[in-house]
């Protein structure tokens, strides 16, 4: 199977039904309507199923090709599909008018991105990043290096890369050693970065790196940390391209998975150094990083479930199609589709369930940053943007990890052949592997929520969130259809009550604090993204309840139905078990001795 078709009607009835379409009523977007973003997604629909999404496997099969002068060919086909996005003005629709961007709510571009992830997610990492960089620049880069470069950026003809990683400076950026010597309105960039996303290719006009580095006097850890701007090519006072700047792909890696992405080792200042411009304030490069950083981690999780909705679709079809055994109302009789026997639907069924609620929170989520950025108050875009804080790391980890696991069991649907990698479900697993490690590992994700998110405020942000959590369980037991589905879902939120008390309480101890937020993180944020993505279905549950009562005979939301019900009473409960990981303490991980 190597197609792909985009989700539209799922991703409907989340900013329909679920959202109700809040973005659109924020000021800035009033030329934005329910019609011309349903045209949106169908357009988008086509570029990722019949462009992009046919690619997917040549892309695994031939991977990149690094020449002896340094230059990167990305598979057959990418560079045109990479052209049509462009053409298509698709780089820009998440962006401002006044960057010259298509305006559209970020609930909407991040729907696109699932669907260029789910086609095509070595191809998606491209756009990915540049729109971190085209974030990161907007908000911290100088009036002329935004006339100069976010024009192109926005449009897609250029594309940015992150520079973080160095040989010694894996998750721990403080020690990064690139040097950046200042030189007349300019600095001269010299060093190595490793494991740089689409750091060399043939598919844009030009490469604008954003590099992290320090100054020869610059202080030792953070504070001596600043980012610059570093292009490919040079650009003239006119905007045309100059000479090659001093940047070369010094290998690609061989990778497990994303094999159509060049991931590469950049040299900076081979000749003499690099040419690069300030960004922002000197000694502030991780912080003017992390504007980049955030987009990009929202978009690994929104990575993670276009993957996770390929590999659905991939088992679905394969389970209908594969006819094995006798199911009970076959028995006798002639052999069955596989999709007949209960356990490979249990599989099927929590495939789907789960990538539905994942798909809704990193929507919801979405949202909650088009509040940030556009509500009228000043209180509204700040409790908005608290509550995205809250969110984006369970977006980024639980949805990678849950990737993972999603493609695995698709991988098991498939049994043998799954294994095989002409049927294209190993291949899943493979690219979806990285999710989980990129942008900040997902323990570092963890780290963030449980340590500096939750300590920040007390837990305040969070819960208020559980606020709205517990108004779903109300109206889930106020139907006697769908109390069993509120009792469930108040178990978990009482667990992740009680769980957060005990992360805030035991994180405040001045000897043992840090050590037990370290031993909590990974479990406390697996119960919450359970809880919350739970929250989002029993959602679901009341609209879908609501259009059948309303005369709807749409399959459709029988089937939501039935997903809600998986995911609340099937699948929470899995993750309720992290409040006994919890509250068996942190004795057993500090006295364990590595031997």
């Amino acid at each position: 199977m190597n197609y792909y078709a985009a989700p539209v009607r799922d991703m409907r009835f989340v900013l329909e039904e679920l959202l109700a379409h809040r973005s659109l009523s924020l000021p800035g977007f009033e030329e934005a309507t329910p019609d011309l973003v349903e045209a949106v997604l169908e357009e988008a629909a086509k570029l990722a199923g019949d462009v992009w999404g046919p690619l997917n496997k040549i892309g695994d099969q031939q991977g990149t090709t690094r020449h002896s002068d340094g230059s990167v060919t990305t598979p057959k086909g990418f560079a045109a599909a990479y052209q049509a996005y462009v053409e298509g003005g698709w780089n820009g629709i998440g962006v401002s008018e006044a960057l010259g961007g298509q305006n559209l709510p970020e609930v909407v571009a991040s729907a696109v991105q699932e669907m260029l992830h789910g086609a095509n997610m070595a191809l998606g990492l491209c756009p990915m990043l540049t729109a971190g960089a085209i974030e990161a620049l907007a908000h911290h880069g100088s009036e002329a290096l935004k006339a100069t470069y976010l024009p192109k950026l926005v449009e897609g003809s250029w594309t940015g890369t992150m520079n973080l990683t160095e040989s010694q400076a894996g998750s721990d950026l403080s020690q990064v050693r690139t040097r950046a010597v200042p030189e007349n309105d300019h600095y001269r960039i010299s060093g190595q970065k490793i494991y740089i996303t689409w750091g060399e290719h043939d598919a844009a006009d030009n490469i604008i790196h954003l590099v992290l580095a320090r100054k020869p006097d610059a202080p030792e850890g953070n504070k001596g940390i600043s980012l610059f701007l570093v292009p490919k090519f040079l650009v003239n006072d006119d905007g045309s391209l100059g000479e090659r700047n001093d940047v070369t792909c010094a290998s690609i890696e061989h990778k497990l998975g994303i094999h159509g992405s060049p991931t590469c080792t950049l040299s900076f200042g081979e000749n003499g150094g690099a040419i690069g411009y300030l960004v922002g304030e000197e000694g502030r490069g991780l912080n003017h990083m992390f504007t980049m950083m955030n987009e990009a981690r929202h978009k690994v999780g929104i990575q993670g479930i276009g993957v996770a909705e390929r590999a659905c679709q991939h088992a679905f079809a394969y389970a209908l199609e594969r006819q094995q055994g006798r199911s009970p109302k076959s028995r006798g009789g002639q052999e069955c589709a596989i999709s007949d026997h209960l356990d490979v639907r249990r599989m099927l069924l929590s495939m789907r369930s789960r990538t539905d609620a994942l798909r809704a929170l990193a929507l919801y989520c979405a949202a909650e940053l088009d509040t940030a950025r556009h509500a009228e108050s000043d209180d509204a875009r700040q409790t908005a943007q608290a509550r995205a804080d809250i969110l984006i790391p369970v977006i980024k980890s639980f949805s990678t990890d849950q990737a993972v696991d999603i493609a695995s069991m698709g991988i098991q649907v498939h049994g043998g052949m799954g294994y095989v990698e002409e049927t294209g479900a190993a291949q899943l697993l493979r690219d979806a592997r990285i999710a989980p490690i990129y942008e900040g590992t997902n323990g570092i994700q963890a780290l963030d929520l449980a340590g500096r998110k939750l300590q920040r405020d007390n837990g305040e942000a969070l819960t208020a969130l559980l606020h709205d959590v517990a108004a779903t369980v109300e109206q889930l037991n106020a139907d006697p259809a769908l109390a069993i589905l509120g009792s469930s879902l108040a178990g978990g939120l009482e667990d992740l009550k009680a769980t957060q008390a005990i992360v805030l309480e035991q994180g405040k101890d001045p000897e043992n604090g840090a050590d037990a937020v370290q031993a909590y993180a990974t479990p406390f944020l697996n119960l919450a993204g359970h809880v919350l993505c739970a929250w989002q279905m029993g959602q679901a549950a009341l609209s879908a309840k609501a259009a059948i009562q309303n005369g709807s005979d749409d399959p459709f939301y029988t089937a939501k139905m039935r997903s809600a019900e998986f995911a609340i009473t099937q699948w929470l409960p899995v993750g309720r078990a992290q409040r006994a990981v919890i509250e068996a303490g942190i004795q057993c991980l500090s006295e364990f001795e590595i031997r």
